[in-house]
């Protein structure tokens, strides 16, 4: 039965784990980590994790950073944005979603 007190989750049981949005949450925060890393800013994210509001939905919080951190962020987005549109000009315009779907 639903309403048994070994069903019910009151603050004193309830956690995170018991979620889909934490999962989804940690799920998104690993190849954000890993491509900080890559990017040797892995010390610039020290707030960097996987979190749950008070409504029990997943965020990522990425935290405070210096300047020096943001401009370099920015900058390699802008890079990355820039080879992308590149690869799509180069590319005929096609991505390789596109490329797999037509073959």
């Amino acid at each position: 039965m639903r309403d048994d007190a070994t069903h019910r989750h009151d603050a004193a049981t309830w956690s995170p784990l018991d979620t889909d949005d934490w999962y989804a949450a940690g799920n998104a925060t690993t190849p954000l980590r890993d491509a900080l890393l890559r990017a040797g800013l892995e010390k610039d994210f020290p707030y960097l994790r996987a979190d749950l509001n008070a409504f029990g939905h997943g965020l990522v919080e990425l935290g405070r950073v210096s300047p020096a951190t943001t401009e370099r962020l920015a900058e390699l987005l802008r890079l990355a944005l820039a080879a992308g549109l590149q690869r799509l000009e180069v590319g005929g315009g096609e991505t390789a979603e596109h490329r797999t779907e037509r073959d």
